[in-house]
């Protein structure tokens, strides 16, 4: 968000006090501690360029990162982690400076380099313990969805949408009531100085044009030629609207870009589904905007490559919870309760051990996450073919269990032998050989090699 272009200049003529703080360079531990009493104490501007003795203007080089190394410098270091209102150059005169605004933050104490500051007057001091006590006791968590957003209004809000929503609400749905008193009744508004407005979540779920407000919502969606971003686009869509509309754009688009595999049997011609479950594809996409950190500008993305498709989304999985032992602690938990009131989200804290199990239902790999401190990305390696066991029913194809198991374990290896069927479900190599034959001759799998090199790999 950029400030009011009156903001700046006005906090200089003020001076240094308890709302300004002039920096003559960018030393990185006297900003942090500024950004910590700001955000512990009021509101307040840091002009970096400025003599904070004798309020000259010094101006300072800006170079193409500067910005962002000085917003990420701050995100790093402070806990819990602090965004700028807004970060942006300014011209004093023909000399450069840099202005950085912080709020007052809801969650406190909030420290740099594990030490928490307060604003007195032009000063920062060191808080005490039983400070830090006080101001933990009083401080109340509120999460960035349930926030009013910024410049927005109640006609931001498109009833139709509302309408929508309370079609597909899955829990009961209410008598009679107002716009307004709904949007307050699910945290998708606030009241505040007496006029109703919505909050980022109703904006992202209910509003007319959310990216005018939260522009980084915005979803990226592309498919590769290659297995590298450097490759040619086959095709792109860059979805907008709310959450629920970008999620549902996205899953198309994979639908029609993912392939249909087609397997012919003895019996007839069968489509045996996508390449990968669709099911899974969908939990991934709702689990990155649903759980993603919108503090941070980056947008969602999801790109598809002939081997695999990256879902990337902000943020990292809250503390307490991991891949391996998923909870439920919504980062979102405003967002989390529409979209789930609303249908996409089937159950609380299950979707990756669902994602999970679907695959191992596949006979496709599990899904794999990569998680850095500001970023999450989900991993889906597409194997070289699938084979779905309903559709070979649905074709009158009669298998035994164990059949059934070891295709879906052939069509994620890629082949089997006699020798690891005999081995794998405890069977005589007349019985696997009989067993493997049966799949050749209804046109599964087809038979390579000779002898003790005999492999049986899937005829797609």
């Amino acid at each position: 968000m950029m400030s009011n272009k009156n903001e700046v200049p006005e906090a200089y003529e003020e001076g240094e006090g308890q709302y300004v703080e002039f920096k003559v360079d960018k030393d990185s531990k006297k900003i942090g501690e500024t950004v910590s009493a700001f955000a512990n104490t009021n509101d307040g501007i840091i002009i970096i360029g400025v003599s904070d003795r004798t309020k000259d203007i010094t101006g300072i080089q800006i170079g193409k990162g500067t910005l962002e190394s000085i917003a990420n410098t701050i995100k790093t270091n402070t806990d819990p982690k602090i965004f700028p209102a807004w970060i942006e150059p300014h011209e004093f005169g023909n000399k450069s400076v840099i202005a950085i605004k912080i709020k007052e933050n809801d969650e406190k104490p909030v420290f740099y380099n594990s030490k928490a500051f307060k604003r007195v007057g032009r000063t920062n001091l060191r808080m005490s313990v039983s400070e830090m006590r006080k101001l933990l006791s009083e401080s109340r968590r509120i999460y960035f969805d349930g926030q009013i957003c910024e410049g927005a209004t109640i006609k931001e809000i498109d009833e139709e949408k509302v309408g929508t929503y309370l079609e597909k609400k899955k829990e009961p749905k209410p008598g009679h009531l107002d716009l307004e008193t709904l949007l307050l009744n699910t945290n998708a508004a606030k009241e505040q100085n007496g006029v109703i407005k919505p909050t980022n979540a109703g904006i992202l779920i209910f509003g007319k044009n959310p990216q005018r407000f939260l522009l980084h919502s915005q979803l990226r969606v592309a498919r590769f030629s290659g297995e590298t971003m450097t490759s040619d686009f086959i095709d792109r869509l860059d979805p907008k609207g709310t959450l629920w509309e970008m999620a549902n754009l996205t899953v198309e688009f994979i639908r029609k870009n993912m392939r249909i595999e087609e397997i012919r049997t003895s019996y007839s011609l069968e489509r045996v589904g996508f390449e990968f479950p669709m099911k899974v594809i969908r939990e991934g996409i709702m689990n990155a905007i649903i759980h993603r950190d919108y503090r941070e500008t980056s947008d969602t993305r999801v790109l598809m490559f002939p081997d695999r498709i990256e879902i990337i989304n902000s943020g990292t999985f809250p503390t307490g919870t991991t891949p391996e032992n998923p909870r439920h602690i919504p980062v979102n938990p405003v967002i989390c309760e529409l979209m789930y009131a609303f249908g996409y989200v089937e159950k609380y804290g299950t979707g990756i051990l669902m994602m999970k199990d679907e695959c191992k239902r596949n006979g496709i790999p599990d899904p794999i996450y990569e998680i850095t401190e500001t970023e999450t990305k989900l991993i889906f390696n597409l194997p070289k073919a699938v084979i779905s066991i309903p559709a070979l029913e649905r074709a009158g194809i009669e298998l035994k269990d164990r059949q059934k198991a070891a295709l879906l374990r052939i069509f994620a290896e890629g082949s089997i032998t006699n020798k690891k069927y005999r081995e794998e479900y405890n069977v005589s190599q007349k019985t696997a050989f009989l067993e493997l034959s049966d799949l050749v001759e209804k046109g599964i799998l087809i038979r390579k090699g000779e002898g003790r090199a005999t492999k049986y790999e899937p005829k797609i």
